[in-house]
């Protein structure tokens, strides 16, 4: 935790800086909420902070194996900064170097499950992109509206809207701005599930469980070699997945899962 994080409360968690943000510690998933539906959960520069220490906090415990990241209300997961905070900035440069919560989303070594329960525009699509797996609620809809206003998107629309939905369909949504609904999210690969709303959570729950049980550090290089091959050459990705496998192979968690296969039980694992 950074130094002007918030303090724990007795069950070990830290308490969020900013009363929209919520954090839930279930088992072994961090569960992090938007909690400003009045503002389509806008985020202001103060959760934004508060996002950054929970996501700090989350990658230095080990009692945190996945993160479900989702949004409190029925109409939105996050609709974005609050555009009415943007001009608070004395000069661009300001601006530029501002607390990032998509940064520190996507910098989190533990898989995110992102449960998209209503809009997720602008920087509320970025958030969404940073995670992992992503499900959607059959209302949600998805846009990049930014080019509307004047200005793009710049916690890594682009590169994560282009990796997910492919270059044409990125360029579609960053050039128009219009809204795309959960089926064509569906079909462009924005999302992996489209459920009912009120499945949305609990599958995510679900899915976090079964990750869970994973051996954490091979689950945590699972995601660190995705990320890799994504900007990697397909030779030197080919190299860097038998270095982390290798890695892997070596751990006692490793071992472990050798030894609960051969004796036909469920693998114990303690992320060493």
């Amino acid at each position: 935790m950074t130094a002007n994080a918030a303090t724990e409360t007795d069950g070990g968690i830290p308490e969020s800086s900013s009363e929209h943000i919520l954090l839930e510690l279930d088992g072994a998933t961090a569960i992090i909420t938007l909690n400003r539906p009045e503002k389509l959960n806008a985020v202001t520069e103060e959760m934004s902070i508060a996002l950054v220490e929970i996501a700090e906090w989350a990658n230095d415990d080990d009692r945190v194996r996945v993160v479900i990241l989702t949004g409190a209300g029925d109409r939105a997961f996050c609709a974005g900064s609050d555009i009415r905070q943007l001009d608070k900035y004395a000069t661009p440069w300001d601006f530029r170097n501002r607390t990032d919560y998509c940064d520190a989303l996507a910098e989190l070594r533990k898989p995110i499950i992102v449960a998209v329960n209503g809009y997720a525009f602008g920087g509320g699509l970025e958030t969404a992109l940073t995670g992992d797996i992503r499900l959607a609620a059959d209302t949600a809809t998805f846009a990049a509206p930014e080019v509307k206003l004047g200005w793009i998107g710049g916690g890594g629309m682009s590169a994560f809207l282009a990796a997910a939905a492919g270059p044409s369909n990125a360029a579609l949504m960053t050039m128009t701005g219009d809204a795309i609904d959960a089926a064509t999210a569906l079909r462009w690969g924005i999302v992996s599930e489209v459920l009912p709303k009120e499945s949305l959570l609990a599958r995510a729950r679900e899915l976090a469980a079964t990750i869970a049980l994973r051996p954490p550090i091979a689950v945590e290089h699972a995601k660190a070699n995705l990320r890799a091959a994504a900007n990697m050459p397909q030779a030197q990705a080919i190299r860097y997945e038998r270095d982390l496998q290798t890695v892997a192979f070596a751990t006692d968690d490793a071992r472990e899962g050798r030894e609960a296969f051969a004796q036909k039980r469920q693998g114990v694992f303690r992320r060493r």
